[in-house]
């Protein structure tokens, strides 16, 4: 399949592709919908010359050419002839073994590998530069959502402070559901999965892995440094419940699943994280429903940026992909390199215990006098100061609600420990972190 502009080119880009699912059949399309326009933005055409796919007799769209189609990833990524690989299969091996292939033999690499980059993306960046050609993965994070490259590029002369995000359509439904409707938990993530928003095995969207993954790669960028997947503080949104949404209401803030990575306050480092969180309803990323994605970066010069839009599916994924199909390929076209890995920060990672934050804390408590003494003790003793305190019912039905000013998470986690075994604390029936108001 040759995608020409249209201009009589002599020598094609030609392309390998791994896998040829719901985003690799976009791709596909896309390319043969947008035969000209490619052609002419690159300055040669388009060819795809392989398709590695695990079933060649599957059926699969009349856009896919099955002449194309090899189970032989390998051979197809040391084709000679082959200028590009567009990776679009997921997983770790055997892809990074194909990629690291397709790199040290001059290839440049575009992928949608979120979980590959995020653990070996130093790798991969050694083997692109080694080679002088591009390595581009605009996909990986937040579909169609421009975000790495204008932190990659735009941002390059600016010094970026805190980029906070929600990364995965799956939990932004559910917990918009739970905040709307009024459903537990368990109720919007069936609701999620009867509509195509959750997988089957749910477990990587909700226990926060692929929000983790992309809040590597975000911090990577965003920060000069080498962040993996390990470096990333991760909880999932089982734990938020029907009363922790109501009790944000009431506060006049909601509950989002947060991707957060910023730089440490008060000394060199950055802290890098992935948990649910209350934010004020005034804040941009609150209006933010269902699958849809936003990032909200804040940086010293350019102040504060959003990018909003669908993080994931066929099309809005191959958008991104083609992107950086064309970004390469014009590179290659004029024989240069486009910007690879800048690590040159190399600040060091910090664990959560110092990061700053606050806390919503929930208590079932016995109503009688002494309680609230205790429960303010408990936090003074751990040098955590409340923001505010609200009681709610009396007798067997008290509760106590709690917003701390920020402070060491350590301290705050702590705290909600001792508060667990105090004298007068029936239960600790909700602990959710608070993010975006002002101290």
């Amino acid at each position: 399949m040759t995608i020409d502009g249209g201009r009589g080119f002599e020598r094609p880009m030609r392309i390998a592709m791994l896998g040829c699912g719901v985003v690799g059949t976009e791709v596909v399309r896309l390319l043969g919908a947008h035969t000209e326009d490619l052609g002419a933005r690159v300055g040669a055409p388009l060819e795809i010359v392989g398709i590695a796919v695990r079933d060649p007799d599957r059926i699969r769209s009349t856009a896919v050419d099955r002449r194309l189609l090899t189970t032989d990833a390998g051979a197809l990524v040391a084709r000679d002839d082959v200028d590009i690989v567009i990776e679009v299969v997921g997983g770790i091996e055997p892809v990074r073994s194909w990629l690291l292939s397709a790199l040290r033999s001059g290839k440049s690499v575009v992928s949608a590998n979120k979980a590959l980059l995020a653990s070996h993306g130093s790798t991969l960046h050694d083997a692109a530069a080694a080679a002088g050609v591009d390595l581009y993965y605009e996909a990986a994070v937040a579909g169609a959502i421009p975000l790495l490259r204008p932190l990659r590029e735009s941002l390059a002369g600016d010094r970026i402070r805190r980029v906070l995000g929600i990364v995965n359509g799956t939990t932004n439904y559910i917990l918009t559901r739970m905040d709307e409707t009024g459903a537990s938990f368990a109720e919007a993530l069936a609701e999620a999965g009867e509509l195509g928003y959750a997988e089957a095995d749910p477990s990587a969207d909700i226990d926060g892995f692929d929000a983790a993954a992309k809040a590597a790669i975000i911090a990577q960028l965003a920060f000069h440094t080498r962040v993996t997947i390990d470096d990333v503080h991760r909880e999932g949104i089982g734990s938020v419940t029907a009363a922790d949404i109501a009790s944000a209401r009431e506060l006049g803030c909601t509950i989002k699943a947060l991707a957060i990575a910023e730089r440490a306050g008060d000394r060199p480092g950055v802290s890098v994280r992935v948990h649910p969180a209350m934010i004020p309803r005034s804040h941009p990323l609150a209006g933010v429903r269902e699958a849809f994605n936003a990032v909200f970066v804040e940086a010293e010069a350019a102040g504060q940026l959003m990018f909003y839009g669908r993080g994931a599916g066929g099309a809005p994924t191959a958008s991104a992909v083609l992107g950086d199909v064309v970004a390469v390929a014009r590179n290659r076209v004029a024989g240069r390199q486009g910007p690879g890995e800048s690590a040159y920060a190399a600040l060091p990672i910090l664990p959560m215990g110092p990061t700053i934050t606050s806390y919503h804390v929930q208590l079932d408590v016995t109503d009688k006098a002494g309680v609230l003494a205790a429960v303010a003790g408990a936090f003074a003793r751990h040098d955590v100061s409340i923001r505010s305190v609200r009681q709610d019912g009396r007798g067997d039905d008290a509760s106590l609600v709690l917003v701390t000013h920020p402070a060491a998470d350590a301290a705050l986690s702590t705290t909600v420990e001792d508060l667990r075994v105090l004298d007068g604390v029936r239960a600790v029936s909700g602990v959710v972190r608070v993010e975006g108001v002002e101290s």
